[in-house]
C-alpha cells in the first residue's frame, strides 16, 4: 500500500498526469480498444515525455509494482493494462518527417493515422497497419501487417532504430549499429519482451512511396 506522501512525491516528480482510482476521469483513462478487458490499475501516468517514462520505471522498481505500457491501446489481449502502474504514452504523439532522408520519427503514443497525416503532405507513405487508430510502437514491434506488406514487407522490416527505456530505467538506442542484440530482440516481441517498456519509446521508421 503506497502512502499519501509517496504518491504526492511521485506526482510532483512528473510533468505528465498521475491518475488514481479516486480521480475524475479514471474510468476513461483505463479504457482500451477491447472493451472486454476490464482491469483496474492502481495508478495510471499519462507521460509527457521520456523523463516521465524513466521516472515511472524507477518508481515501479522501488515500490515493487507491476508495470505495463500503453501506446495505442489496441492489443486485443489487453497487454497495455495491469493491476499496478500503467505507463500511458497516449499524450506522446509527436511525429517528425525528414523528406530528404525519407524517414519519420514517431513517439510511442503516435498512431498510424498521426503518421499518415504528416507523410501525405510530402507524397510519402509508410509500411504501417491497416487500421489508423493502431499505435505505431505496438504494431511495429509485434510485426506490422499493412497495405504495402507484399511489396515492402512488415512494419518491423522498415524499422531503423528505437529509443528504449529499459527495465532498470536506462535510455538506450537500438539499431543495427548500436545495441544490435537488443534491436534483434524487440522486433517481433510485441508486448512480451522481458519487463522492458520498449513500446514507450520513440521509433524511427523508413518512409516508403
Amino acid at each position: 500500500m503506497l502512502s499519501d506522501a509517496a504518491l504526492q512525491e511521485f506526482r510532483t516528480s512528473l510533468r505528465g498526469q498521475l491518475i488514481l482510482p479516486t480521480d475524475p476521469g479514471y474510468d476513461d483513462a483505463r479504457k482500451i480498444h477491447n472493451a472486454m478487458i476490464d482491469k483496474h490499475p492502481g495508478l495510471i501516468v499519462r507521460c509527457a515525455g521520456v523523463a516521465d517514462v524513466i521516472t515511472c520505471v524507477h518508481f515501479a522498481q522501488k515500490n515493487k509494482l507491476t508495470a505495463s505500457v500503453r501506446g495505442g491501446g489496441h492489443n486485443v489481449a489487453g497487454f497495455s493494462l495491469c493491476d499496478g502502474l500503467v505507463i500511458d504514452l497516449s499524450s506522446m504523439k509527436s511525429v517528425h518527417v525528414n523528406p530528404a532522408a525519407r524517414t519519420v520519427r514517431a513517439e510511442g503514443g503516435a498512431t498510424w493515422q498521426d503518421v499518415n497525416h504528416e507523410l501525405q503532405v510530402f507524397g510519402l507513405a509508410a509500411a504501417g497497419g491497416y487500421v489508423g487508430t493502431t499505435g505505431v510502437g505496438g504494431l511495429t514491434l509485434g510485426g506490422g501487417l499493412g497495405w504495402m506488406v507484399r511489396k515492402h514487407g512488415l512494419a518491423l522490416d522498415n524499422l531503423l532504430s528505437a529509443d528504449i527505456v529499459t527495465a532498470d530505467g536506462r535510455l538506450l538506442t537500438a539499431s543495427a549499429e548500436h545495441n544490435s542484440d537488443l534491436f534483434w530482440g524487440i522486433r517481433g516481441s510485441g508486448g512480451n519482451f522481458a519487463s522492458s517498456p520498449h513500446s514507450d519509446s520513440k521509433f524511427t521508421m523508413r518512409e516508403l512511396f
